[in-house]
């Protein structure tokens, strides 16, 4: 018998299984693909030799994660590349919200929004470390660190456009939407401006870095971690009912709660199965992977040396877009991440040829085609692209989620940002990550702390079934 299996070796399994085997368990992570990784895998889908990432790319919370942070993954082959600048925003005529590591320099920028924005993310910034010890744990918890989260918490309730407020110029407002929409929620909405001032203050703290030679190395040197620690992998594993794993004291399933409700059958208890069944999916993601030969031709020159480029116009727009997309509602300017890793790592472009990752919100399930929508957004800030073009692979909702089971829909958040699942997910209950089967827990992103490359969800669910164990 082994001590633990964990179902599905995403990020969050396998840092799962990392916290495991560190404290002396005996660990198999079963794996229903032929590649490890979940939504961290990097593969060639233009060209021959040009390595694109399939779901994540640039990893601000990698590189702060309490968990990730403290294993020695750089023994284990993980480097990271930091760009020139991290991030910029675009406006149309050439004007574009420029975030920098520097919190100085990001202020400077910013002319006459610049004091509010130091005002706004100094004290984060500087004590991100323990902000992320008490806001990347489940919050039924003891705060280690109160006075900073009493600061914090009524700032994060707000919507993003209320917070928005405090500055006046479009570009600085602009910079703090296209931040905030990473909760893939409308911006008028309650708590949406968590995710702004989270990833804001992340970058004044460390940046927004990716891995060299793709996210994969992430997978990889977890991986690697994990089998120095003696844990073994099996890929080819399609695991349909709980009767399928092998006898283990504990369980972890890197599995949104539909999927798990699934295999768990008549094991799962009834208040539990109708929490799972409840638990609220996201808008979906239109993918658009590029081979673009001389890079991308951006108007604004900050966004020819930048790490990541999002392309929506104003805060208005932004917003817009977005409460369109809830609606169901594919807009005609969508919201577009745009990342560009040959800049920050230059192994990887072929020749003067580079990866070009870029993604739109688009309605959950939507079944249209959004390349267009996507290129139109980066010819708008790019004019001149398509004629650079040699080489795209594009994946819609059904494709994402035909990939991934955890993406239902399209969902790459595993599940929507709305109020309440940000503060309480998948369920209320004392242990978010207890199922209500003894010994068997969740670790995916729709547990504490969410969506994102950091492994909290499956350390916070590791640390759970060791008190089971007694450990």
């Amino acid at each position: 018998m082994v001590d633990a299996v964990v179902v599905g070796s995403g990020p969050n399994g396998l840092a799962a299984a990392v916290v495991l085997a560190g404290a002396g368990c005996a660990v198999t992570v079963l794996e229903a693909a032929d590649t490890i990784g979940g939504g961290t895998r990097t593969e060639e889908l233009t060209l021959p030799g040009l390595r694109h990432d399939v779901c994540s790319a640039v990893h601000p919370f990698g590189v702060a994660s309490p968990l990730l942070s403290s294993l020695p993954l750089a023994d284990h082959g993980l480097e990271w590349c930091w760009p020139e600048v991290d991030l910029v925003h675009p406006l149309d005529g050439g004007r574009a919200g420029v975030l920098r590591r520097s919190l100085d320099d990001t202020v400077a920028g910013l002319g006459p929004d610049g004091d509010a924005w130091r005002r706004t993310f100094a004290t984060l910034s500087r004590r991100f470390a323990a902000a992320a010890e008490d806001l990347m744990r489940p919050l039924q918890h003891l705060p280690r660190h109160p006075l900073l989260l009493a600061a914090f918490g009524p700032r994060a309730l707000q919507p993003a456009t209320l917070l928005a407020r405090r500055w006046h110029t479009a570009e600085a407002r602009a910079l703090f939407a296209g931040v905030a929409a990473h909760a893939i929620h409308p911006l008028t909405r309650p708590t949406t401006a968590a995710i702004g001032l989270m990833l804001t203050a992340s970058c004044h703290h460390v940046g927004w870095p990716v891995a060299r030679g793709g996210s994969a190395a992430i997978t990889d040197a977890l991986a690697s971690l994990l089998r120095a620690r003696g844990g073994t992998i099996e890929t080819g594993v399609t695991v349909r009912s709980l009767g399928d794993l092998p006898p283990a004291e504990v369980t972890l399933c890197d599995l949104a709660p539909g999927p798990f409700a699934t295999i768990a059958g008549d094991a799962l208890p009834d208040r539990v199965r109708r929490a799972y069944r409840r638990y609220r999916r996201g808008p979906g993601a239109w993918k658009v992977d590029l081979a673009v030969e001389g890079g991308v031709p951006w108007i604004a020159e900050a966004a020819r040396r930048a790490g990541t480029v999002h392309l929506g116009g104003t805060l208005e727009d932004v917003a817009t877009a977005e409460a369109e997309v809830h609606r169901g509602r594919m807009p005609e300017r969508p919201f577009v991440l745009v990342a560009q890793q040959s800049l920050p790592d230059p192994s990887r472009a072929v020749g003067d040829v580079h990866p070009v990752w870029a993604y739109a919100h688009v309605p959950h399930g939507w079944d249209g085609d959004g390349t267009e929508a996507v290129l139109g957004q980066l010819e708008r800030f790019a004019p001149g692209l398509r004629e650079r073009i040699v080489g795209i692979h594009t994946r819609g909702p059904a494709q994402v989620e035909a990939d991934n089971a955890n993406f239902t829909g399209g969902d790459i958040a595993t599940g929507a940002n709305d109020p309440w699942q940000v503060v309480v997910r998948p369920r209320l209950a004392p242990d978010p990550y207890a199922t209500g089967i003894p010994g068997v827990y969740l670790c995916s992103a729709a547990t504490p702390p969410g969506g994102g490359v950091h492994g909290m969800c499956g350390a916070g669910a590791a640390r759970s079934a060791l008190r089971h164990l007694g450990l």
